[in-house]
């Protein structure tokens, strides 16, 4: 991958990373379920009068929004609503990078090199010291330790990581759509979100929230929940897709691994969400993995260029 194309990819993760600190921000308002049919809602419109409808089947579409817009929105965002810090939500999130390349090797027949099995084993670790320590650790009166589950820690872990699932679904199935204009194509799949994200939202969050939610919402949220749809999905995704048709999805899915870091840091300095030393040491092992998986290549690359004649 060429250095500007890395550079765009890292600044996704920017994007994406310090975003989660406004999310939590809004879900103190809005409920999660409607939050990202509005955010769906915005993308959509007016765009979609102004976008041809990309060379994909329908089916693709629906999958594709059904995917991202439900699954990876509905639920990463019912677990920041009141289970799990947005923080580390944004960290767990990143496991998507995992599903996305065995979802690769199970459809699109791609392959891992050794190097790329050491990174992710590495990049895996960082999210083992997350799960190890979301279960809670309390001491016992002898002194000695025993490991407590935390049920709502424990569920927002849960929904979170589903939530991967979801996005590496999503990024399947944005890989098979080819090269298209994918901006369009994240705004043409987000009418799949809408439908069953209003219907959850009427069943599990009701009427009454929502109507409290817009009639409380001043110009700063609307522009937040904008940015949502503008920034983070638009921009965001339609960027992703676009590498993900260009690269293998193994160089493209580990970049994303950057955007715990990011996300750790806006809602540890905007949130007061501590640092603990286990999430710093979980940030360490998930960059490292990403160094390795991004830097060995070029290493490769270069020990078998062949070497110039010297002239005497």
């Amino acid at each position: 991958m060429p250095l500007h194309h890395l550079l765009l990819a890292v600044l996704v993760t920017v994007v994406w990373g310090t975003n989660f600190a406004l999310v939590k921000v809004v879900l103190e308002t809005w409920p999660p379920l409607f939050f990202v049919f509005a955010r769906f809602l915005i993308c959509l419109l007016p765009a979609v009068f102004f976008l041809k409808r990309p060379d994909v089947s329908w089916g693709n579409l629906a999958a594709y929004g059904i995917f991202i817009g439900v699954g990876q929105f509905g639920l990463g965002f019912l677990a920041m609503d009141g289970y799990i810090s947005p923080g580390l939500t944004s960290l767990v999130l990143q496991t998507q990078a995992f599903f996305t390349i065995f979802f690769a090797m199970y459809f699109e027949s791609e392959r891992l090199r050794n190097f790329q099995w050491v990174a992710l084993a590495i990049a895996s670790a960082g999210i083992g010291v997350i799960a190890y320590n979301a279960w809670g650790v309390v001491g016992n009166s002898d002194g000695s330790v025993a490991g407590v589950i935390n049920p709502t820690t424990v569920l927002g872990l849960c929904l979170a990581i589903a939530a991967a699932i979801f996005w590496g679904m999503g990024n399947s199935v944005a890989k098979r759509a080819g090269r298209i204009n994918m901006l369009a194509y994240v705004v043409w799949a987000s009418m799949f979100s809408l439908p069953p994200l209003l219907i959850l939202s009427l069943i599990y969050e009701g009427p009454e929230k929502i109507i409290l939610a817009l009639s409380s919402t001043n110009i700063g949220m609307w522009g937040a929940i904008a940015w949502q749809s503008i920034g983070n999905t638009m921009f965001g995704f339609a960027v992703w897709g676009w590498l993900l048709a260009r690269y293998p999805t193994a160089a493209v899915s580990p970049i994303s691994l950057l955007v715990p870091v990011f996300g750790l840091g806006t809602s540890a300095f905007f949130l007061d969400e501590p640092l603990q030393p286990w999430k710093l040491s979980a940030v360490g092992l998930i960059l490292f993995g990403i160094g390795l998986n991004t830097i060995w290549p070029r290493i490769l690359n270069r020990r078998a260029a062949p070497k110039k004649p010297h002239h005497l």
